[in-house]
């Protein structure tokens, strides 16, 4: 029998306040909408057209606001570093998983920006996105590193004459 656990997420609306409450990661994507656990024990679907992210946050009451959407440099987790741009205009970046098949047919679980906030992943639905653009990919396979050859007038001191 699986252990039942839950974590604690907001979840953002289009032109609506935010919502505190819990979601299991397991069940919380319903073909109907979002299931959430508010605090008061309600347990609610919200449809993907009101959705626009969830974050899976350390703390309730964490900064929102302050929240860094996209990266000041190149960043260094491996995967595919997208910029997703929501119906209403606002940009944000994120790590993809580098893996086709951890894709979810609801919408995308990203890495955010800065790896301090409060937000830990966040989910966006497809319906909240009007384009999502692959900006890299960050620790590719296929590009390995080459190790730099020894200079040739390193003495060896352990080669044998």
């Amino acid at each position: 029998m699986a252990a039942s656990t839950t974590k604690k997420a907001v979840l953002r609306r289009f032109d609506r306040e935010p919502l505190a409450g819990y979601v299991n990661p397991l069940t919380y994507l319903q073909p109907a909408g979002v299931e959430l656990l508010s605090a008061q024990g309600n347990v609610s679907a919200i449809p993907y057209e009101e959705v626009k992210s969830i974050s899976f946050v350390r703390d309730f009451q964490g900064g929102e606001g302050a929240e860094r959407l996209v990266f000041q440099t190149r960043p260094k987790t491996e995967g595919l570093w997208v910029n997703l741009q929501f119906r209403d205009g606002e940009i944000m970046e994120g790590i993809l998983p580098n893996n086709l098949l951890q894709l979810d047919r609801y919408g995308f679980t990203v890495v955010p920006p800065d790896p301090y906030s409060n937000n830990q992943r966040v989910f966006v639905p497809r319906t909240a996105l009007r384009a999502v653009e692959v900006l890299g990919v960050v620790g590719s396979p296929l590009r390995k590193r080459r190790a730099k050859p020894a200079p040739k007038e390193q003495i060896g001191l352990f080669d044998e004459p």
